[in-house]
């Protein structure tokens, strides 16, 4: 068995070809892409173009699911989860990208450890694919326990590989922090998690406070809040932790907010 990767797409001709063609340099190519085209109201245009990236490699074996109503990200990716046919997950999305190493190097990590459940490596921010940085072959790596990942998510969605058998899914109709939400869930219910201190995924523009779905800093933090509210009212997370990880959250969000209010004031 081997890997499925999963992109949602909405409104993305423009970026998407960038994020196959980095699947396509892969030094292990996957045995299965799916292409989830959540309603783009783009009047076919990224559809034409998964179409056209289907016909340009034949050897990913690109299949395209077309969702009749838009429904965000998360669930962009269970459907695509459904369709999947193979033992290993990974998750990119229409605007990032991966180095040419990463599925292999994580690949043979995850068939190494079977005890893991979920891994994920490092990103950086760079302007084009002519600034990767070195790739390597020998990285540490570290678990990730929950108590960390309550305070800090080290686990971008596009550095994740999971098994295809976890049962648990992203939250329905959940449009922000949704995939830390499934991270904190996962933790929660025991799975062994990783990090691999290499980079091997990037993303062109900032997580926090860019155009796309990052770019209402308050819509994320609303996220990150409400993630945390929900692992309480089931259970699990006590009052007395919650307590502290809502201030915890708004004093990051307000340090997001004044580096992007710095950044404005530069720009003008």
């Amino acid at each position: 068995m081997g890997i499925s990767v999963i992109i949602p797409c909405y409104c993305c001709s423009e970026t998407l070809p960038r994020a196959v063609d980095s699947i396509a340099a892969q030094t292990r190519l996957p045995e299965q892409v799916l292409l989830v085209d959540d309603a783009s109201p783009d009047d076919g245009a990224t559809i034409g173009v998964m179409e056209q990236l289907r016909q340009k490699y034949p050897a990913l074996r690109i299949e395209i699911i077309d969702l009749k109503t838009n429904v965000g990200p998360g669930e962009a990716r269970n459907a695509g989860w459904g369709h999947a046919s193979q033992e290993y997950l990974a998750f990119l999305d229409a605007d990032d990208a991966w180095f040419p190493d990463k599925l292999r190097l994580q690949y043979e990590w995850m068939s190494a450890h079977p005890e893991a459940t979920m891994s994920g490596h490092r990103s950086v921010q760079i302007r084009t694919m002519s600034n990767m940085p070195p790739q390597q072959d020998r990285y540490a790596t570290q678990r990730v326990s929950l108590l960390t990942l309550l305070f800090l998510n080290r686990f971008p969605t596009r550095s994740v590989m999971l098994r295809r058998s976890l049962t648990l899914r992203f939250e329905s109709q959940k449009r922000y922090a949704e995939d830390f939400l499934l991270w904190l869930r996962i933790a929660c219910a025991g799975h062994a998690m990783w990090f691999l201190d290499a980079p091997l995924a990037c993303s062109f523009k900032a997580d926090y406070g860019e155009s796309g779905l990052t770019a209402s800093l308050w819509r994320m933090e609303r996220g990150e809040l409400d993630s945390y509210i929900r692992l309480s009212r089931s259970g699990d997370l006590s009052y007395p932790a919650l307590a502290v990880l809502l201030p915890w959250s708004l004093f990051k969000f307000l340090i997001r907010l004044i580096k992007q209010i710095k950044l404005t004031v530069s720009h003008d």
